[in-house]
């Protein structure tokens, strides 16, 4: 995935400069011509640049943003019984111990993020602990440790600072081209165009590549959603697998389906690494397409706790 983001932003830069080539490549002696790649060159040494800094400094920037504060010496009889369920689940888990922190919202959401299981982090809101009894609190705990015992933290982690990346630069790609196009609109009109200008060709890759910019942040969320809603049902199964009880998961993520508010400490780019959709769980209906499905954060909550409540089966019946 990130192999494919670094080559992504290479053909952003490279597919410009092969149109100024073409653009320039008939222009008198004296005129300016590109030749160098400069373009593709410098955009993709931002990328691995990009994924570099994200590797080393990602989960420090993801607590930041949400304004989340580090549990040392719990204070709280909630932040007591928090810090006894990641002790019991690390043990359960085989992990050393994550670093905790709260973050202050009242929607119930949580989150793993870091760079591998020594340098771990896991986040709960105050809501969560305010929503969730003790089992349904340890679950929610395993599951972030089984995002930690994959290495789903590592990739999410990188992702979301190359998605959020890539939505940037496009977006400030769009207003330069929306700004040329005001100020060069008079001219196309003159009669240069009728003296060759320049050719299909190059209208053709002019046109691809603008579509490429604008089409970049809906791409590169696209797949970093698609792995993201993949690894949520392995670490729903990795709690069942943690604390031997998937119905705890399943009325845990009920309770937080329920609630359906958004996590205002949590930004869309960070979406991905919440245990719940941040933006709000009730936005997309249960009947919405499958189309509709690509652009979602997490898979549809139901299933997940459809899937709890099948291995939790104890073959009695009502």
């Amino acid at each position: 995935m990130v192999a494919g983001f670094i080559v992504f932003f290479a053909w952003l830069g490279f597919g410009g400069d092969v149109v100024a080539y073409l653009a320039t490549r008939d222009r008198a002696a004296e005129a300016y011509h590109h030749r160098l790649p400069i373009g593709g060159t410098v955009l993709a040494l931002i990328a691995v640049a990009i994924a570099a800094y994200s590797w080393r400094t990602g989960a420090r920037e993801v607590l930041w943003s949400t304004g989340a504060r580090e549990v040392i010496d719990p204070q709280t009889p909630d932040e007591q019984r928090l810090v006894n369920v990641v002790d019991e689940m690390a043990i359960a888990s085989g992990l050393p111990r994550p670093r905790l922190w709260i973050v202050p919202d009242d929607d119930p959401n949580a989150f793993a993020t870091g760079r591998d299981e020594r340098e771990a982090h896991v986040a709960v809101t105050a809501g969560l602990l305010r929503t969730l009894d003790r089992d349904e609190l340890q679950a929610v705990v395993a599951h972030e440790l089984g995002h930690i015992r994959n290495l789903d933290v590592r990739l999410m982690t990188i992702l979301a600072a190359l998605v959020g990346t890539v939505a940037l630069i496009g977006d400030g790609v769009f207003r330069m081209l929306r700004a040329g196009t005001r100020v060069s609109g008079g001219r196309r009109r003159s009669g240069d165009a009728k003296k060759g200008g320049i050719g299909p060709l190059v209208i053709v890759l002019v046109v691809l590549w603008v579509v490429s910019w604008l089409l970049a942040p809906l791409i590169t969320r696209v797949l970093a959603m698609s792995v993201s809603r993949n690894r949520e049902f392995l670490a729903d199964a990795m709690s069942a697998q943690f604390t031997r009880n998937p119905r705890a998961l399943a009325t845990a993520l009920d309770k937080l389906e329920r609630a359906g508010t958004p996590t205002l400490a949590i930004k869309k780019g960070s979406a991905h690494l919440c245990i719940a959709d941040p933006t709000g769980r009730r936005a997309v209906p249960m009947s919405a397409s499958r189309i509709a499905g690509w652009f979602a954060t997490h898979p549809p909550m139901a299933e997940r706790v459809r899937r709890l409540e099948a291995m939790a089966y104890d073959g009695i019946r009502a």
